[in-house]
């Protein structure tokens, strides 16, 4: 399967004209990461978003779906704390890569990235914190609408959302670097930590202090 058909088959393309959402039907089964996938060289992975002090001495890559729950209390438990301890002091580098499992985590992401890369780790926020609530009953127009008024609430418009949402270049370029770093760090579940270049599961707060104050030689 090329890129292209690997993001049309998570759905990530919508359009809003005359009301009709052209959404791929795919209910069931939606791939997750394939090496397979990645089929066309020209398309530019979407570059990192970086949190934090680009020459902090410990970098942290987060890798999590927004429509996974464990991503979404790793959220609340460590990453909220992990910033204010870690990442405002200086002493890390943090970035979050999406994994895309399926539409509405891609849906996501382009929402997430629409407002630029100042509102992007706002959104996120918004987006872990507020998981059940977007999600709703999973009824795909629901879910859209729900991602549309979450995008309000950071300050984007009906109009640039709409714009972002049917952005075919950046779907693209997303799943093909969420294609790219998944398949070099060997990522088959989230969240997955990535703490200069060792992986990682999903772990306590406490945990993951340990890790990062012996790198730090703390």
């Amino acid at each position: 399967m090329d890129r292209r058909a690997f993001t049309l088959s998570l759905g990530g393309l919508v359009a809003f004209g005359g009301g009709a959402y052209l959404m791929t039907r795919n209910d069931g089964g939606l791939p997750g990461f394939s090496p397979a996938m990645a089929a066309e060289d020209d398309v530019t992975p979407a570059a990192d978003i970086v949190m934090g002090d680009p020459d902090a001495p410990v970098t942290l890559i987060e890798y999590a779906s927004y429509t996974c729950p464990h991503c979404a209390n790793f959220h609340v438990d460590s990453a909220v704390p992990l910033k204010a301890e870690y990442v405002d002091t200086g002493k890390v580098r943090f970035i979050h890569r999406e994994v895309y499992f399926d539409r509405f985590g891609l849906w996501a992401g382009l929402i997430a990235r629409c407002g630029g890369e100042s509102r992007y780790y706002g959104v996120n926020d918004l987006l872990y914190r507020g998981q059940r609530d977007w999600i709703g009953s999973g009824d795909p127009e629901e879910v859209l609408e729900n991602l549309k008024a979450l995008g309000r609430k950071a300050g984007m418009s009906n109009e640039e959302m709409e714009a972002c949402l049917n952005d075919r270049d950046m779907a693209e370029s997303m799943v093909a670097a969420y294609q790219k770093n998944a398949a070099a760090d060997e990522i088959n579940a989230t969240p997955t930590l990535m703490i200069d270049g060792e992986k990682h599961p999903n772990m306590s707060y406490e945990d993951l202090k340990a890790i990062l104050d012996e790198k730090l030689g703390m």
